[in-house]
């Protein structure tokens, strides 16, 4: 018989004198080994019910409740240098800003077990295991088919230097992007929180319910482009798919997004991705406290796709 590894459960009771105090941190002090933020993805997976609810993250315990927590099975740690050519933006004994091509993802996940920046970064910097080793300095991601700058960290002193600043949301972070339609206001803020999907668990969605997460995203028109709209979107925080969602949220899908674009988004102008990039990163340095800031121009694909647009509004300058 195969060995089939469970995921492990606890039921936990809250006591009566643990009235009022959140349940990431009671979670995170009842069970052994769990840290605060992996109590949270828990929680944001569905993972953790209280009264047979799904509950936030910073829901308030009454004393009294049962909370049942499921742990998934590790994954394996085992992760192989692959010399995988990368775009290095700026290096130093403390970070690496890297500019990810589209179509390589940041992680290994199920489906991608290799060919990640994870795998690339060992090869280049075999010193780089923090986090175990599992993923390799990853402050921060982005998505397989966006490109653009990631920041990351070649010891353990900067990656908690850098967590921190994510953590305070005081890194910048400024994505360029295409969207559908037209905005009445050339500035404002997406304020919605973002969830799991109801129904399909590889998809986020807005929602109010008690596992939507806070998520705000600030955008500028940059270029209209008849039909379609050339935005400055800037993450305030950094929920998964948060600028895909939002925008699918306000009726204007990205251009190309096979996943939240809807029909508008289809016809993509040839482009085979999402027209999202990561254009601005911005961060205080964690050895002398400097703020740094990186630019990396739209990709040769999202520059051709931009002058078809232009073309198509009459606009092309």
């Amino acid at each position: 018989m195969d060995n089939v590894t469970e995921p492990d459960s606890f039921e936990l009771f809250v006591p009566p004198d643990g009235s009022g105090e959140r349940l990431d941190r009671f979670v995170a002090r009842s069970v052994a080994d769990l840290s605060r933020s992996y109590v949270q993805q828990l929680i944001d997976e569905g993972r953790v019910v209280v009264n047979g609810r799904m509950v936030r993250a910073s829901h308030s315990l009454r004393g009294g409740e049962r909370v049942m927590v499921t742990v998934p099975p590790p994954q394996p740690t085992s992760l192989e240098p692959e010399a995988i050519p990368l775009c290095i933006v700026y290096e130093d004994a403390d970070i690496v800003v890297v500019d990810k091509p589209a179509g390589m993802v940041v992680h290994p996940a199920p489906g991608h077990p290799g060919g990640t920046l994870a795998n690339a970064l060992l090869s280049r910097y075999p010193e780089m295991q923090v986090n175990g080793g599992i993923r390799p300095g990853i402050v921060h991601r982005i998505d397989q088919d966006t490109s653009g700058l990631l920041v990351v960290a070649r010891h353990d002193r900067a990656m908690q230097a850098l967590t921190e600043q994510q953590r305070a949301r005081q890194m910048l972070k400024i994505y360029l992007v295409v969207v559908a339609g037209r905005f009445k206001q050339h500035e404002g803020v997406i304020d919605a929180p973002i969830g799991r999907h109801p129904s399909d668990r590889l998809r986020m969605t807005v929602t109010h319910r008690p596992t939507g997460r806070d998520a705000r995203t600030h955008y500028r028109v940059r270029e209209e482009l008849g039909d379609y709209t050339l935005l400055e979107a800037q993450l305030e925080t950094g929920r998964t798919h948060q600028i895909r969602v939002h925008m699918l949220h306000t009726n204007h899908p990205v251009l190309g997004d096979q996943t939240y674009g809807g029909r508008r988004s289809r016809s993509s102008f040839g482009l085979n991705r999402q027209f999202l990039h990561a254009h601005r990163l911005g961060f205080c340095h964690p050895h002398d406290g400097t703020w740094r800031e990186f630019v990396s121009p739209l990709t040769d694909d999202l520059e051709a796709t931009l002058t078809k647009l232009r073309v198509a509004a009459g606009t092309q300058r």
